[in-house]
């Protein structure tokens, strides 16, 4: 007698873990179009329009866990939301800025004029040189991966809010597409924007880059 044969399905592929990789809102003004670095500056009164309305957007999505740096300008960012989260957050000190070194305080022009280089070049500095008195781009990577292999690797398929630092995101964005520091410039990040990417097993995918709830939300 012939045996049937059971219908062999694919297996279905395991849920993305997705980061919604979310930079500070807006600085004070003084501060502003600066190398803010490790200052540990304020909001402004916009920014913290912009993290109200952030937070807002936020409600109605489904986040399982927090990470965040402990600087001042992300807690006071990440404030709103933890108002209406049922998530605590977990503060890392790796998902602080990068040091800037000398370049700290200064603006682009400042800097281009006292370290003769365009400011277009920045991340290609720091990647390939380093700052004086900073971190290099290998030494800032090796401060933030092995944080970033962490949170992944504890929330498999889970929706998981970083707020941190437009750097930062820019280093978490280059080790996950696999791509040299300085190709991020092609990204912008701007103040209170999130960044998705879904992380699958064959890939990382930017589900949504530099997306402003403050801007492209409100009239």
């Amino acid at each position: 007698m012939a045996t049937s044969k059971k219908s062999r399905r694919p297996l279905s592929e395991p849920s993305a873990t997705r980061l919604l990789l979310i930079r500070h809102g807006e600085v004070e003004a003084r501060y502003q179009k600066k190398f803010g670095g490790w200052i540990d500056m304020n909001l402004s009164p916009n920014g913290k329009k912009q993290a109200k309305i952030l937070a807002e957007y936020l409600r109605g999505k489904t986040i399982d866990a927090i990470y965040a740096s402990p600087m001042k300008r992300v807690q006071q960012t990440l404030a709103p939301t933890l108002k209406i989260s049922r998530h605590k957050q977990t503060i890392f000190p790796e998902l602080r800025e990068i040091d800037f070194g000398k370049w700290t305080g200064l603006g682009w022009q400042d800097v281009q004029e006292q370290f003769n280089f365009a400011s277009h070049e920045w991340l290609h500095q720091i990647h390939h040189f380093g700052v004086p008195n900073g971190e290099s781009g290998k030494v800032f990577r090796a401060r933030v991966e092995p944080r970033l292999r962490e949170i992944i690797k504890k929330h498999p398929g889970e929706n998981i809010a970083i707020f941190c630092h437009g750097g930062v995101i820019r280093m978490i964005l280059a080790i996950l597409l696999k791509l040299p520091l300085p190709k991020t410039n092609h990204f912008d990040i701007e103040y209170a924007s999130i960044t998705q990417v879904a992380l699958h097993p064959h890939m990382a995918e930017i589900e949504l880059l530099n997306f402003t709830p403050w801007r492209d939300l409100v009239a």
